[in-house]
């Protein structure tokens, strides 16, 4: 006579029974979560314009402002540059109109390096003006040894 199918086995031959993982392991996703932070925190002060410029000190409270602002910079050789693209000064405000649309508020920051000439950075501060944009700022470094 053969075994009945309905017959038990005794405990030390049954499996154990799959019993699933009740919490959850966190640490994998703080180790990834801390590792973004640092390279965010490392890659942030590099989104700056990517236009070289040395520029002045001066002690000039900073701009507050929620909108990000649209930077004009001109480097040592005079060059113009909205953003990171080069312009002639001839093309500045066609190009700022095609850019901001009647948005004439938008706040604009002119990044002049300290050895250009002077009267550069004033023609296109001019330019800019006179074109109908009244959110024009200069934009220089904090001076360490103001008093």
């Amino acid at each position: 006579m053969g075994m009945s199918t309905s017959e038990k086995k005794p405990a030390s031959q049954r499996r154990p029974r799959y019993q699933p993982m009740s919490e959850i392991n966190v640490t994998p996703m703080v180790d990834v979560m801390l590792v973004l932070l640092i390279v965010f925190m490392v890659a942030a002060p590099l989104l700056t314009v990517g236009v070289p410029v040395n520029l002045p000190k001066a002690g000039a409270q900073a701009l507050t402002g929620d909108d990000e602002p649209l930077a004009i910079s001109v480097n040592e050789g005079g060059q113009i540059f909205i953003e990171e693209t080069e312009v002639k000064l001839r093309d500045l405000v066609p190009r700022l109109k095609a850019l901001i649309g009647t948005g004439y508020d938008q706040r604009i920051y002119v990044r002049g390096d300290r050895d250009v000439a002077y009267g550069r950075v004033a023609a296109v501060v001019a330019r800019i003006n006179n074109a109908g944009f009244t959110r024009v700022a200069l934009v220089t470094e904090q001076d360490s040894g103001r008093k």
